[in-house]
Formats: C-alpha cells, sequence, structure tokens
C-alpha cells in the first residue's frame, strides 16, 4: 500500500503532522479491519476478498457520486456491499462451513483475483483520482502546516465506527447474539436463535464496512484495481496484532500500525514496508493470542 501522501513536512512540524495523517491511515485501516474481525468471529473465515470489498467500494463510491455527489455514492456503495456480502455468505460461506480453513482461504483469494479483473473490465487499468466532497476541500493549521480537513473527518468516522459497534454489540438483543454465537454457535442455535440468518448480517455489515472504507480512502490515495491486494496485507496484519475476534484490540492495532507505516514512509522509506510485520511478529512472539484476543 502506498500509504497516506505526505503533508505539513515544515521544519519544527513534520512529525506532529506526520503522526496525525498516521492516526488518518490508521482509522481508515480500522473501518476495513473490524468488518473482517466481524466476519471472521462469526464464520471463522479467513477471508482474503475483503480487500476486493474495499477496492470494489472505493470505485462504486466513484461511480455513483460521478452523478449523485460523493454522500449519496457513500450511501450507494455501503448499500451495494452489504448486498454482495449476503450472496457470500449464502453461496460462498455457508457451504464452506465445516471445511479445512485453507479451503476458504483458497475460495475468497480466488474471489479477489475475480473483482479485480472484474473492475479492469469495467473502469480500466489506470489510475483514478476522487476528489474530497466540497464540504470538506478546505484546510486548517495544525502545528504551523496546512491540513486538510477531509483527513480529520476519516479519523471521526472511525471513531463513529467504533462507538456505534461498541454500542450495538453491548446494548442490543441482536449485539448480545452475535457475542454469544461468535463464542458457541451450537449453542446459540439450540437457543432458538436464527444463526444463518444473523451471519447473513453480521458479513453484510463486515463488507458495507469494506465498502465505506474503500469510499473514504478515495480522495486520499489513487484508485486502482490492485488496491485491495496491497490493503489486504496490512488488514491481516491489524486483525492478528490485535487478536483475531477483538474489536477493541483491533482498534488499538490499526491506530499503532497506520503511526509506524506512516512514519516509516516519511522517514525510513527503504524498510516501512516490513515495519508491521516486525510489530506483529513481536506482539506474537510476547502475546500469541495478540493485544486483546482470547485464548491462543
Amino acid at each position: 500500500m502506498a500509504g497516506i501522501p505526505a503533508v505539513g513536512k515544515g521544519r519544527g512540524h513534520g512529525t506532529m503532522v506526520q503522526i496525525v495523517n498516521g492516526l488518518v491511515y490508521g482509522s481508515f485501516l480500522y473501518v476495513l479491519a473490524v468488518g473482517l474481525v466481524l466476519i471472521f468471529g462469526l464464520r471463522r473465515v479467513t477471508n482474503f476478498a475483503h480487500g476486493s470489498f474495499f477496492m470494489l467500494g472505493a470505485y462504486v463510491s466513484y461511480a455513483a457520486a460521478a452523478h449523485l455527489g460523493f454522500w449519496t455514492g457513500m450511501v450507494v456503495s455501503v448499500a451495494v456491499l452489504a448486498l454482495l456480502g449476503v450472496l457470500l455468505d449464502r453461496f460462498v460461506f455457508r457451504p464452506l462451513a465445516g471445511e479445512e480453513p485453507i479451503v476458504s482461504l483458497l475460495v475468497t483469494f480466488g474471489l479477489l483475483f475475480v473483482l479485480e479483473d472484474a473492475v479492469r473490465t469495467i473502469w480500466g487499468k489506470d489510475f483514478i483520482s476522487v476528489a474530497a466532497p466540497e464540504a470538506l476541500a478546505g484546510s486548517v493549521t495544525m502545528f504551523g502546516s496546512q491540513f486538510p480537513v477531509y483527513r480529520l473527518f476519516v479519523i471521526a468516522v472511525a471513531v463513529v465506527v467504533a462507538l456505534a459497534l461498541a454500542l450495538w454489540l453491548r446494548s442490543t438483543r441482536v449485539g448480545l447474539y452475535v457475542r454469544a454465537s461468535s463464542v458457541d454457535p451450537v449453542t446459540t442455535g439450540m437457543q432458538g436463535v436464527d444463526t444463518d440468518r444473523l451471519s447473513a448480517l453480521v458479513v453484510a455489515i463486515g463488507t458495507g464496512l469494506a465498502g465505506l472504507s474503500g469510499t473514504i480512502a478515495g480522495p486520499l490515495m489513487a484508485l486502482s484495481p490492485s488496491m485491495g491486494a496491497y490493503i489486504i496485507i496490512d488488514c491481516f496484519i491489524v486483525v492478528v496484532t490485535g487478536g483475531l475476534t477483538s474489536f477493541a484490540g483491533a482498534f488499538v492495532a490499526a491506530l499503532v500500525i497506520g503511526q509506524f507505516h506512516n512514519l516509516g514512509l516519511v522517514y525510513v522509506p527503504e524498510i516501512a514496508s516490513v515495519i508491521p510485520l516486525l510489530i506483529m511478529g513481536a506482539v506474537l512472539g510476547l502475546r500469541p493470542q495478540g493485544l486483546a484476543g482470547q485464548g491462543r
């Protein structure tokens, strides 16, 4: 992943601005990764296609925004990707239930390439630039540098998503069912919960969040059919580092990875690509279940 283009490299202020840039990258990385945590927690599927949903969400939003505006494009992207999530659960995840993990990994990895080719066919191979919405196109003075307002909006989106998920999972009956099913789906089903319908809902939310992440990432980086294949690496690093089923762990890991990723690109670009891997290795060496995971 190319990362967030640097801004505000003024002398004496550059480091602080790059820390905020790291928060921006970590924020949209969290929105993407938490969807993967949701899906894995309920379906126990290593979904390599998740990166392609990020990519597809960016392109769907771009296409819709060209006619309907950025905000409507965001809604359309989330809705389309959520619908694809329902289909993914029904026709891919459900038939693969009980299979060896490597089977689902290979199937979803193949789906990633299928979606990449579909996007190339529809939109072509060229990079596409997306403008920030007019309401967020300005900048503010931060640490002596001009910082884009849109980047602060990305941080706000991640905070809202984190709070909304926490409220949903801990304060609603459906959230209770999701937490119970992620621990013991058989017993949860015996209690009268329709686990298949619950799974479809959770996968839809997870892929919808991938679409949201792709949408908010659009104005920060050029769109390309391969962008999903790059981001999924950092996404899995966040999920594993935080703990495979931990939402809080994903939030902390995303912010940490975002910081080191961005600062690495600015100050040590020669080794920036391996820094997240080194962090993951260090965390797993000390705590194999991840920062907030349970068990091994």
